[in-house]
């Protein structure tokens, strides 16, 4: 149908339900109801979701100037006609406004909240129905309003700190007004959406409705506060001063919360410990006091490193999500699956396969190894269990369909086979070529391989096109990242089935080329050489694991290899520096190899860089070993040496941002969204970050490009690459 047809179309519907049509947007229109009554409606055009972007608010301001304007008004009721009322702020459009000075920032976010003051200004009552969603900005309108009506199955929050934000449409201002500086404190640091009854515990909606009856009873509300039976002047009027305390310490309140914030903060996210202080200051002023101190404060939060990561992170996401679902529409739906290799990542694999409903075959040649993995899913299960998370005969559900076998009988059903045997290529082959033989001849096949080219793990089968790399990280249940590795001679379809089940067993999948280490171990390479060479110029151990753990890391790097395993990371990386000899050369002595050398592997044998004890709760705990100083001595071959927390960083970081454009430019990775997103997922890369890429926008490359030079006698991996002085000398980003 034609838009103008549309649009007259509706207009004829609205009539027809005795809505008169008085002002009609791309996002909002009102509508003329009985007895005085205007409706408000949310209902943004060639879209699913409503958002407030800068048309808007823009039309919001008309819309309430529309309502205004009716003859005889008495009340004001708004309504979104999507699923969802609101789910917050265009997160699309904070790029733009955030690259602004400061203060054109803040002057933004007042003009903004000059709508939502019309809107609480209006002189009758006003009366939100909440459906779906209320989310952000969707939340911060509703507080706008006199009454909120929330549907049974609707959820309500201030999410923005998960964005390095803090609400900037009036949140921080009208919630501690409407439910007190506790429920404030509470929802805008903590940033969890909450269900109705929790809501209206709190006292942030007035009334909870089924959602079928949420527009009717929403309406009887509104009539009876035009009837001045709810005293709406006086609420609103309340919400005109200062946060009204009942009671207590309110300084204690205000403490408590900073303890508990300090201890569970992110590092160098500053958000949330800034909205604390903005709550704070600004709950003895009034309403318009109190929120320019909020505009000003959110206009510098905008500003930091943090926040723009967090929400390129948000975009980055989406897209992501786009591409997979884009590969995935070039397979086929999982409906079984088989895992040969019942070891760690094989059993782990089986069980998230089982736990997300696609059943598994779990095949191993040892029944030793079968039964370990059957008892590491029912142990799993029964976490789950314990925790209320899921029903026993849920739990029973997901066990049974874990077949544990010692031959490949039914494995001509499997629609993918995933081989998680030992790593080594003489044995993979093996295994590949029975999988062929045992499976449907259009079956794919998925090796989980962390270090083989794919390339060479194909060369005996005789449908490579079916062929493909579905690295997983440990422990698969809880890391997100899988790598899928298209070779030279997998087809479209075997990547979009891989990607297919990746995403039905709630994975992210990113689609990489095939080359040594693939993409995450490929850029963690370097990374790691940087801090083997580090210990080789005399650094100590301890300080680098400080520095970079202050510096946002979850884990330094020693404590990083003893956890992943000493002989491992020394396996790894020989095989990925062997695929860049010039580049990734060493020509230091490998610290990790003299641990090796004297048996310290790490947690599996309790020693390695740390010495470990295991806690009463069965988790390994480490503790400083002298003896494991003592032996480094044995590749400092010019004694130890002095270095400061910012050259540790510095000599640790560069080689990682270096590799990452690499792998950008030579198109192992499509976009740079997706790699960064790979190494937040895969590594615990710190979310202030952004991503390798993101970090080195927020540097500049010419700073890059001036560390670069500083360091480049270390090595070749020190070293940017043409494209990157280009982009310098260009002042192009990234993103």
């Amino acid at each position: 149908m034609p838009r103008a047809a549309a649009a007259r179309h509706s207009q004829f519907q609205l009539i027809e339900e005795g809505r008169i049509p008085m002002f009609q947007g791309d996002s909002i229109r009102v509508s003329a109801l009985d007895d005085g009554f205007v409706e408000l409606c949310f209902d943004r055009k060639d879209d699913a979701i409503n958002k407030f972007d800068k048309r808007t608010v823009s039309e919001l301001q008309r819309a309430i100037t529309s309502a205004s304007a009716h003859e005889g008004l008495r009340g004001v009721l708004i309504t979104s006609a999507k699923q969802s009322f609101i789910v917050g702020a265009d997160i699309g459009g904070f790029g733009a406004l955030f690259s602004k000075p400061q203060q054109e920032v803040m002057s933004s976010n007042m003009a903004s909240n000059r709508v939502f003051h019309a809107l609480e200004e209006l002189p009758v009552p006003v009366v939100v129905a909440i459906n779906g969603f209320a989310l952000g900005g969707g939340l911060e309108a509703a507080l706008a309003a006199d009454y909120r009506v929330m549907a049974q199955d609707a959820q309500v929050g201030l999410p923005e700190v998960k964005l390095g934000l803090f609400p900037g449409f009036g949140g921080t201002v009208r919630l501690p007004r409407v439910a007190g500086i506790e429920v404030a404190l509470r929802w805008i640091l903590g940033g969890e959406p909450s269900r109705a009854p929790a809501a209206e515990k709190a006292r942030v909606v007035d009334f909870i409705a089924s959602p079928e009856s949420l527009r009717d009873t929403s309406l009887d509300v509104l009539r009876s506060a035009a009837r001045g039976e709810l005293g709406w002047r006086a609420r609103r009027s309340a919400k005109l001063g200062p946060v009204q305390i009942e009671g207590g310490d309110t300084n204690a309140v205000f403490e408590e919360a900073k303890r508990t914030l300090v201890a569970r903060m992110p590092k160098h996210q500053p958000a949330a410990m800034s909205a604390l202080e903005l709550l704070r200051e600004a709950m003895s002023l009034d309403r318009d006091g109190a929120l320019a101190l909020e505009a000003a404060a959110f206009a510098k939060i905008a500003k930091t490193q943090a926040a723009g990561s967090l929400v390129q992170i948000f975009l980055s996401e989406q897209q992501v999500k786009k591409t997979a679902k884009r590969h995935a529409s070039s397979g086929r739906r999982v409906q079984r699956a088989a895992v040969v290799g019942a070891g760690i990542m094989g059993g782990g694999i089986a069980f998230t396969s089982a736990s997300r409903g696609i059943p598994v075959m779990m095949k191993d040649i040892a029944q030793g190894q079968l039964d370990l993995g059957i008892g590491e899913a029912r142990k799993l299960l029964g976490k789950q269990v314990t925790a209320g998370r899921l029903a026993q005969d849920k739990a029973d559900g997901v066990l049974a369909s874990i077949v544990p076998q010692l031959n490949y009988q039914e494995f001509n059903t499997a629609d993918v086979i995933v081989e998680a045997v030992v790593e080594n290529l003489q044995i993979k082959h093996k295994v590949l070529r029975e999988l062929e033989d045992a499976g449907r001849p259009d079956a794919v096949i998925a090796s989980n391989t962390s270090s083989l080219r794919i390339d060479d793990l194909a060369a005996p089968l005789a449908r490579p096109e079916n062929f493909v790399g579905m690295h997983f990280f440990n422990p698969v249940p809880m890391m997100p990242l899988v790598e899928v590795i298209r070779g030279a001679k997998t087809s479209d379809a075997a990547v979009g089935t891989v990607v297919s089940y990746a995403l039905s067993m709630g994975k992210t999948p990113i689609v990489v080329r095939d080359g040594p280490g693939f993409l995450v171990n490929r850029i963690l390479t370097p990374y790691m050489q940087a801090f083997g060479r580090l210990l080789a110029d005399g650094a100590d151990y301890q300080q680098v694991d400080a520095a970079m753990e202050a510096f946002g890391w979850p884990m330094g790097p020693a404590y990083l290899n003893d956890v992943v395993g000493m002989d491992t990371g020394v396996h790894v990386g020989e095989i990925i520096s062997a695929g860049f000899p010039e580049r990734l050369r060493r020509t230091w002595k490998d610290p990790l190899q003299v641990m090796v050398a004297h048996a310290r592997l790490g947690q599996k044998n309790g020693l390695g860089f740390y010495r470990y004890e295991i806690s009463p709760t069965g988790k390994p705990v480490k503790h400083p070993d002298p003896v494991a100083v003592v032996l480094l001595q044995e590749v400092q071959t010019n004694g130890p040496s002095t270095f400061t927390d910012v050259e540790i960083v510095e000599r640790m970081m560069l080689p990682l941002i270096i590799e990452s454009a690499l792998c950008l430019e030579e198109g192992v990775v499509a976009s740079a969204a997706e790699l960064d997103m790979a190494l937040l997922l895969g590594v615990g890369l710190p979310s202030y970050l952004g991503g390798a890429l993101k970090y080195a926008d927020w540097l500049g490359l010419d700073r890059v490009i001036e560390l670069s030079e500083r360091y480049a006698a270390l090595g070749p991996q020190y070293r940017a690459t043409p494209t990157m002085r280009s982009m310098a000398r260009e002042r192009r980003k990234y993103y």
